[in-house]
């Protein structure tokens, strides 16, 4: 494989053992774009080297050698909610054991905590509290804004929002105004999961449906709010369903260009309604990566979440089509609830270390992914 960012691999070095697969490639080669059985093919092919070799071939068309992270803070301020959604461990209805919810002081020391690194994102998700008023969460925001006027703030899935506008008696667009007058600056990904109705009802009944997601995202993208979009795979759903929710992101991307970054999401069992499934494997979790890129060509960016697959898994993911490992993140709780055991955060030299290691060169990012120049204990951003 090359290591030059000027030279990406050749398709006449391409070879597989699947010849399935070999009309697919002819596709990636040419800059074409894949379709609805493409996409099933590279699923169900059976050999995930020349998957990974073809994904490989994309990201490295476009990033060359470089791979991303950032210095990132997650903050969640309730994990009380409404909803029962069977594939989650860490929602608890109000006054169960475990249950919580930060007062705003609190929020805000808890944002001031972490690392002495100059953090350049928080992070914010949560539960849909029954009885937290909308001001709350604009107060949040705002107050952080006022405390760290340079740090990003990417907060609220879509499904919050939608939540938030229903409960406040507001339109979508108004919601996300006064978000963003409040101080948001994009916001995360969360709470896709898999858009297929059939699928929702089994795993998160309780959340807005797959059309009102893409809607929201849709509203947020006219306002000027870039998003993430994640896909939660690895429970019940199948490959149909999995191709389904990426040419759904995909076209909704063609119409506003309003995502950053795809995060495939694998799914944890531990602690869930859904203990009885087993976890996705390392194979799983990097052909999900690699039909993520070829799928997603109007994507810029595809993540390998460290904490959800592991440091090593996500290191491998960055030969099979990701070019972004995520951040320091720091105290992160909802997948953690879930069983994962990965460290909760981890120090910006270790992201930098785990980057290098697999032969990546490791560029540190800010949210919209201009450079971060660092010296000493001050840093700027390449505009």
């Amino acid at each position: 494989m090359s290591l030059d960012p000027q030279i990406p691999l050749a398709p006449s070095k391409f070879q597989t053992g699947d010849a399935e697969l070999r009309p697919v490639a002819d596709k990636v080669f040419a800059g074409h774009r894949l379709d609805f059985a493409d996409g099933l093919l590279l699923y169900r092919s059976n050999d995930i080297l020349a998957v990974g070799w073809l994904a490989n071939h994309v990201r490295e068309k476009l990033h060359g050698n470089v791979a991303y992270f950032n210095v990132n803070r997650h903050i969640n301020p309730t994990n009380v909610c409404v909803a029962a959604c069977r594939l989650c461990a860490f929602g608890r209805r109000k006054g169960s054991s475990g249950a919580y919810t930060m007062a705003l002081e609190e929020a805000w020391q808890a944002a001031a905590s972490g690392y002495s690194e100059a953090v350049t994102e928080f992070h914010i998700v949560g539960g849909l509290h029954p009885d937290l008023p909308f001001e709350y969460f604009l107060d949040l925001v705002a107050g952080l804004k006022q405390r760290f006027p340079q740090v990003h703030i990417k907060a609220f899935t879509m499904v919050e929002v939608a939540y938030l506008a229903r409960r406040a008696k507001l339109s979508i667009p108004e919601t996300l105004s006064k978000m963003k007058a409040a101080g948001v600056d994009s916001m995360p990904g969360g709470g896709a999961e898999i858009f297929s109705d059939r699928i929702r009802h089994i795993i998160c009944d309780h959340k807005i449906d797959g059309d009102d997601w893409l809607e929201t995202a849709r509203a947020a993208h006219t306002l000027g709010l870039r998003s993430n979009a994640t896909m939660l795979y690895g429970h019940v759903e199948n490959d149909e369903d999995r191709v389904d929710h990426l040419l759904r992101l995909r076209a909704l991307q063609d119409e506003t260009g309003g995502f950053q970054t795809f995060i495939p999401l694998a799914f944890h069992p531990d602690n869930t309604a859904l203990d009885h499934l087993p976890r996705t494997t390392g194979m799983t979790d990097v052909r999900q990566v690699a039909v993520s890129r070829l799928l997603l060509d109007n994507f810029a960016h595809i993540k390998a979440y460290w904490q959800m697959m592991t440091a090593q898994i996500a290191q491998i993911c960055l030969r099979f089509g990701a070019d972004d490992i995520d951040g320091t993140v720091i105290e992160e709780k909802i997948y953690h609830d879930a069983g994962a055991t990965t460290p909760q955060g981890m120090r910006r030299s270790d992201l930098i270390r785990l980057i290098r290691q697999a032969g990546r060169e490791p560029v540190e990012r800010d949210t919209l992914y201009r450079r971060v120049i660092r010296a000493e204990e001050t840093f700027t951003v390449a505009v």
